[in-house]
């Protein structure tokens, strides 16, 4: 037998709707958590159509489109959630679509893991879902796939539906500081893979760091849980204590373009699906947030510069101090009061609007202005108070060679117990 997919009830209405729409095939991506055991769907996302229009499923899946609303639903989610495969709704044969689904399956994965600074666990599910259902006769295929064999062949998988599957799902949240020195390059078209290697750098301490939670480090295999009821959903708050790698203690001398500094606070969470969650996985599942979310942040700010050719501009031209900004986290509830939140990324003077414009296009959901929560890392409040500490801080003028020096500050201060971050990167000749 097969894996088992324990899936919420919210996305059988979800996917019953889609199969009564007047449209073509219907393609998009499972949002859950994944467990050596069982995995668990709480989420089911269509394929937005390409602005041109979208290639006829029937004919020839777009795997380019399809792979990067993968992608950009990846970076929406918090730690906990991820990307477990794919659908479509057709009334093609569904073996003539498996294979198409299979390649599918490997282009997505391949597209989300490489924007993965931490390395592979043991213990990482690498079997993907391959959805098919027949609109008319509603039918399930169920098949998944292993992502890191080549030569995988397709399993059967045991899909059952289930109600409240999140609402009993513990939560674990963090702030951590961060403090790096990003060396860049002397062109800007490496850039992405510049940052990318020193981020792999800075992910290989966020392992070692020591995890506490509620003040206290437990040992891998303790619960988090202990002596409290079963089944109740439970927050937990955690501190992640990072320390210097030893081996870089002395002082290195790397040619370079520049340098991107990170100083500052993020918010960070996880959602544990187990009833006796164990601190190593939250712990695991924790860090991986953390990364991920900082990559994502440079990212998104990357191609922010790069499609404007600000960042261009910046390097070649000697034009003082010019000031960006990073985009700060906003979470959205799933449905709402509920358990489970998802998140996106909102640039200084970026409308709310727009955040909740991309959540439906992306994870096709209804949100509003007041499910937006924003006061974890509120980046506009706080710009002008660091713009000003920044300003009265020494500089010492150097005329050759000249580089480019970007400080990205992601401030935070406590409010409430939540954190209010800015988050800002200055342009400024050494």
């Amino acid at each position: 037998m097969g894996r088992g997919y324990t899936v919420d009830d919210t996305v059988e209405v979800y996917l019953s709707k889609l199969c009564h729409q007047p449209a073509a095939d219907v393609t998009g991506v499972l949002v859950g958590q994944s467990s050596p055991q069982r995995d668990f769907v709480v989420l089911a996302c269509r394929t937005p159509p390409r602005p041109e229009g979208l290639v006829g499923v029937a004919k020839s899946l777009d795997k380019e489109w399809i792979s990067e609303h993968a992608r950009q639903v990846s970076r929406m989610l918090p730690g906990g959630l991820s990307v477990l495969g794919v659908f479509i709704i057709t009334d093609a044969d569904a073996k003539e679509t498996l294979t198409s689904l299979r390649q599918l399956l490997f282009s997505v994965h391949s597209l989300i893991s490489s924007e993965h600074v931490w390395k592979a666990a043991d213990d990482d599910v690498t079997d993907c879902l391959a959805l098919h259902i027949n609109p008319k006769s509603r039918k399930i295929v169920c098949r998944t796939f292993d992502v890191k064999d080549p030569k995988s062949t397709a399993k059967p998988a045991d899909w059952k539906y289930q109600s409240g599957v999140s609402s009993s799902w513990s939560m674990v949240t963090c702030c951590v500081s961060v403090d790096l020195l990003l060396p860049l390059p002397r062109c800007s078209e490496s850039m992405e893979e510049c940052l990318q290697e020193a981020l792999r750098v800075w992910a290989t301490q966020m392992e070692k760091a020591v995890c506490l939670f509620d003040g206290t480090q437990l040992p891998e295999d303790a619960e988090l849980t202990a002596g409290q009821k079963r089944n109740v959903r439970q927050l937990f708050s955690a501190q992640l204590l990072i320390t210097p790698d030893e081996g870089r203690l002395t002082s290195v001398v790397q040619q370079c373009g520049g340098s991107l500094a990170l100083r500052g606070v993020v918010h960070s969470r996880a959602y544990l699906h187990n009833n006796r969650p164990k601190a190593k996985m939250a712990e695991k599942l924790l860090k991986r947030d953390v990364l991920s979310t900082m990559a994502t942040r440079l990212h998104m700010w990357l191609e922010e510069q790069l499609s404007s050719e600000n960042l261009v501009k910046g390097v070649t031209r000697d034009q003082g101090t010019e000031t960006f900004s990073l985009p700060h986290r906003v979470f959205s509830p799933v449905q709402v009061g509920g358990p489970l939140f998802v998140c996106d990324y909102q640039f200084k003077g970026e409308d709310p609007v727009e955040v909740i414009d991309r959540l439906k296009e992306m994870l096709d959901m209804d949100a509003a202005h007041k499910d937006l929560d924003t006061r974890l890392e509120m980046a506009a409040e706080m710009l002008e108070v660091h713009q000003a500490a920044e300003a009265a801080v020494e500089h010492t003028e150097v005329h050759e060679p000249k580089t480019k020096k970007y400080i990205g500050v992601v401030m935070a201060t406590a409010v409430a117990l939540l954190a209010a971050a800015a988050s800002t990167l200055y342009l400024a000749d050494l």
